[in-house]
């Protein structure tokens, strides 16, 4: 192919890179280059690898040109590709040191074994090119649902033929109990594109959230449109599935036009999936409204939110209890992923006898730290208290307002729990030194005597201990060392700090100059 264009018809040349670039797909430039590229590896077989050949391609005449290429150098260390600049500039009297000298080739016939390692070399830059292209193409396609045909299945992957490329759907990626054969047309969800070695590694899914989600779009044109926005989507492959849908147009039902005439959206979606059963919800800013929206077809009684641990407890009929856990817990699971809340689900019954058990330890907390009657102690937890705390600190009226007390008894109340409270701090501050806390230790502000005691069970006893910890080492919510505690990160970095402070303690301090000359004085000779 090259020693026809070069020793033959120039036209011809420019000809067939024409052509392999129409049939590849790929810029004519490319393929052009390549060939320059093997005119250049075939010249310098024959005129000698340590020398720097360049071939040029002339892009409107299919003309050839080789040269000798030099590099201008200050000293020359290579005499086969560098040259001085005295040297240089007996050619060109303009160039100077970091330019190129150009001497001319006469142009050469390829003998058989040249030809074909031209030809090598232009096919390897072609399919290089063919790959690039490839690679840039479905790239952009990420995130797309794409259509194709089934090539072959190999340990339960299928391999899909796209027309310019092939994709493949992983066994994992595949809905539960799906078959597929040879010559089956395939619609999946782009998902990854890698480059490698052998071409492009295109990724597709049949089982990701996403994958749902984009066929809604193609289904639903107020999703397209973007008048309905899909806010979330949770998926047990082949079994079930809930979506959660908002409309920006108060005039448009979300769910009613995901769901369609008859059913008929939601039925393209559900025989795409292989029967997945779909809930359609519609969302909500409020998280509890949302949630519940989300354990239908459960109906819930009550919520009650922890919005920092983001876990919400729900509280069904006792005849509901199996409906809103679902199958296996699919329902709850998919709401939990759908919602991002942890979700606990509690009876009637079960939340009514929480609560008596609630009661009960409150009421024997308050009897037995405020040595008082029980009617008394079951007044302050019917009133919402929950912690001798509370009663010590809280204003005397919110105590002398309760039905059958007075000022004099609220006085005794906060009494008794100032008293109790601190009982137990002294004997916590006894464990405390038992457990072998530092007496710095239990100095530092902000620390309470039964965090002193948490810290001495973690084996964090010393200031030392305590100064080289990080402060998520303190408060992290899974594993924080004082994580029941409930303390902010500037407190935690207060308290670390507090414990360092003897680090900083021993540090010599430059003496301050006497007169302003020593002042003046350079470091060195103050020294």
């Amino acid at each position: 192919m090259v020693s026809s264009g070069v020793s033959a018809n120039r036209l011809e040349l420019l000809q067939v890179a024409e052509a392999v670039a129409r049939e590849k797909q790929i810029d004519k430039d490319v393929v052009v280059a390549a060939m320059e590229e093997a005119i250049q590896k075939a010249a310098r077989s024959r005129y000698g690898a340590e020398h720097k050949i360049i071939a040029e391609i002339d892009r409107q005449t299919g003309e050839t040109r080789l040269f000798r290429a030099f590099d201008v150098v200050e000293a020359v260390e290579d005499e086969a590709t560098e040259m001085t600049l005295a040297d240089a500039r007996h050619s060109d009297p303009e160039v100077e040191i970091g330019g190129e000298i150009r001497e001319p080739l006469p142009p050469i016939d390829f003998g058989r074994i040249a030809a074909q390692t031209a030809k090598q070399v232009i096919m390897q830059k072609v399919r290089d090119a063919e790959r690039e292209r490839q690679f840039e193409e479905y790239q952009d396609k990420v995130g797309q649902v794409i259509n194709g045909v089934v090539k072959r299945v190999e340990y339960g992957n299928v391999i899909v033929d796209l027309g310019r490329a092939e994709a493949i759907v992983r066994r994992e990626q595949v809905i539960p109990r799906e078959q597929f054969k040879t010559g089956d047309r395939i619609r999946a969800y782009i998902y990854d594109v890698r480059r490698e070695t052998r071409g492009p590694q295109i990724f597709l899914s049949r089982t990701r959230p996403e994958f749902m989600g984009k066929l809604f779009e193609q289904e639903v044109p107020e999703i397209y449109d973007g008048v309905i926005e899909i806010k979330a989507v949770a998926r047990d492959p082949g079994s079930r599935a809930k979506i959660a849908v908002q409309s920006h147009d108060s005039g448009v039902d979300p769910v009613g036009a995901c769901v369609g005439m008859r059913g008929s959206r939601v039925q393209a979606v559900v025989g795409e999936l292989q029967g997945e059963k779909v809930d359609i919800i519609q969302w909500s800013p409020v998280p509890a409204t949302f949630i519940v929206s989300a354990l239908a077809p459960a109906d819930v009684v009550k919520v009650v939110m922890d919005e920092d641990d983001r876990r919400i407890e729900v509280v069904v009929p006792d005849d509901q209890l199996s409906l809103a856990i679902g199958r296996r817990g699919q329902n709850v699971r998919l709401a939990s992923q759908l919602t991002g809340w942890e979700i606990d689900i509690l009876t009637e019954d079960e939340e009514s006898q929480r609560r008596q058990d609630e009661f009960r330890q409150r009421s024997e907390l308050f009897t037995n730290a405020l040595d008082v009657e029980e009617t008394i102690a079951q007044l302050l937890v019917a009133e919402g208290f929950t912690s001798l705390e509370e009663v010590a600190y809280v204003e005397l009226d919110e105590l002398s307002s309760i039905e059958g007390f007075d000022e004099e008894i609220g006085e005794e109340l906060q009494a008794r729990a100032v008293a109790a409270l601190e009982a137990a701090d002294a004997a916590l501050v006894e464990q405390a030194t038992e457990l072998g806390v530092e007496d710095g230790v239990r100095a530092i502000d902000g620390l309470t005597p039964a965090m002193m005691v948490t810290l001495g069970e973690a084996g964090i006893k010393t200031l030392d201990d305590l100064g080289d910890l990080a402060s998520d080492e303190l408060i992290d919510r899974k594993d924080g060392i004082l994580k029941a505690y409930n303390l902010g990160e500037d407190e935690a970095n207060a308290i670390i700090m507090a414990a360092r402070a003897h680090w900083f303690e021993d540090e010599e301090t430059p003496e301050a100059p006497e007169t302003a000359e020593e002042a003046a004085a350079p470091a060195e000779d103050q020294a």
